[in-house]
């Protein structure tokens, strides 16, 4: 049925982890190291909970990393850790990122005419219609094409029929997706297995194959991929893709429509989200029960990775579908970090305020100044900031209420106050606009 029960250790702040105390497991071979109970330091009442919760719910694996090391592995039905599944649309971010490593190589440019690659007549739409579309809208899921067809998945221009200009529709389509590698395919010269050998698997340790353009893998390759993005794209030492700009987009809304939607990865926290064959809006977070910095990887029937950053938390999910629900995100998610909130705890992330009264800061949103006020007896002695990769991106002492940011990028950031033993008093989130 299952098992081994491994607990991971909560990381507590000031400090994020960087990519030296960040643990990678062997190229080759089964060995990757774990985290005991005892070293855990772990809410571990609701673990049977979720062992029950994840069993009742066909699954058929379940990791946790923390810092790279595996905290809980669970397998059931049989499934073990050798065994392969598919992780259907959740292999779109694999795709997403490949695309990423074509651009650093200066074989695409995301803001290049999709029909560069493709050549014209890919689809069904007049040539000044089919011009619009650049490869930055197929990872945005904003091509325009119709996600109505009777075949989502047909790649023949017939197919890909004209609905709205480039850009002005948001709609989960999976056969413009599927075109993405085909253009790294054509602007390679290398099929897109072996690109992804080449680029990727090499240099992780990551193995699987692609298959109609689906991905198989043993779970624990879907967990080095969780790795390889909470170290934005290092894998101890070694580069898959320097490009911190492409890295930040990925994980940020990638177009006005729907909000927790980046370049094929699904992000909580934005208080909106659209569905895939819908254009209703709901006004509320992805997963309300998760931490608002995870963003995610989905895929139909349940395949799952999601990521915290500042924790440096990875965590898989393989199995059949939960339910009845066949998209990528269903109640299954919501239901499951119900329970993952009470073992993951002692929450001090950089999404969650460490005081939420301490200290106070505003205006929020701003653009080039950020204030703050404190309680009274608060010795704030340092600033940090930090994007939603977890980087520190500025530091100083604290010699007003005033800081000067400026020289940001647009996006979310989070502002950690520190005493003069760089003890932590308070964590917030603000908008840079």
């Amino acid at each position: 049925m299952k098992k081994s029960k491994l607990l991971f250790l909560v990381f507590l702040f000031p400090f994020i982890v960087t990519a030296q105390d960040y643990y990678f497991p062997p190229l080759l071979g089964n060995e990757w190291e774990t985290i005991s109970p005892t070293e855990a330091g772990f809410c571990t009442d609701d673990l049977d909970s979720l062992s029950t919760f994840l069993e009742e719910n066909n699954t058929k694996a379940f990791i946790i990393l923390k810092d790279g090391k595996i905290a809980f592995e669970e397998y059931y039905n049989g499934f073990g850790q050798d065994s392969v599944w598919y992780w259907a649309s959740a292999a779109k971010t694999l795709t997403g990122y490949l695309v990423g490593v074509a651009q650093e190589e200066g074989l695409l440019d995301l803001d290049d005419k999709t029909s560069d690659y493709l050549g014209t007549g890919w689809t069904s739409g007049s040539s000044e219609k089919e011009d619009l579309i650049t490869i930055r809208h197929q990872l945005s899921m904003a091509t325009g094409l119709d996600d109505g067809v009777p075949d989502p998945n047909c790649l023949d221009a017939s197919c890909l029929q004209y609905l709205s200009d480039a850009g002005d529709r948001w709609s989960y389509h999976n056969a413009a997706y599927r075109l993405l590698q085909d253009v790294v395919e054509n602007t390679s010269g290398q099929t897109f297995q072996n690109y992804t050998l080449q680029k990727m698997m090499l240099k992780t340790g990551l193995t699987g194959i692609w298959s109609n353009y689906v991905f198989y893998s043993k779970p624990r390759s879907m967990a080095r991929f969780g790795s390889l993005i909470l170290n934005q794209g290092n894998w101890n030492g070694t580069t898959v893709l320097a490009d911190q700009n492409f890295q930040t987009e990925m994980i940020s809304t990638s177009q006005n429509l729907n909000q927790s939607y980046g370049y094929l990865w699904w992000l909580n926290g934005k208080g909106s989200y659209m569905l895939p064959q819908s254009q209703i809006i709901f006004n509320t977070n992805l997963i309300p029960n998760a931490p608002d910095e995870m963003y995610a990887t989905l895929g139909k029937n349940d395949q799952k990775l999601y990521l915290i950053p500042s924790r440096k938390i990875a965590i898989v999910r393989m199995g059949e579908a939960s339910g009845n629900s066949i998209f990528a995100l269903s109640s299954f998610d919501n239901e499951l970090w119900g329970i993952l909130k009470n073992i993951i705890c002692n929450e001090t992330s950089a999404t969650k305020d460490i005081s939420d009264e301490q200290v106070k800061v505003f205006p929020n949103p701003t653009s080039n100044e950020l204030f703050f006020e404190k309680k009274e007896g608060d010795e704030m002695d340092e600033i940090r900031i930090f994007n939603t990769l977890g980087q520190l991106v500025k530091s100083e002492k604290i010699n007003s209420n005033q800081i000067n940011i400026s020289e940001l990028l647009k996006g979310t950031y989070f502002i950690q106050f520190l005493d003069k033993k760089r003890n932590p008093i308070a964590m917030k989130k603000f908008f840079k606009l």
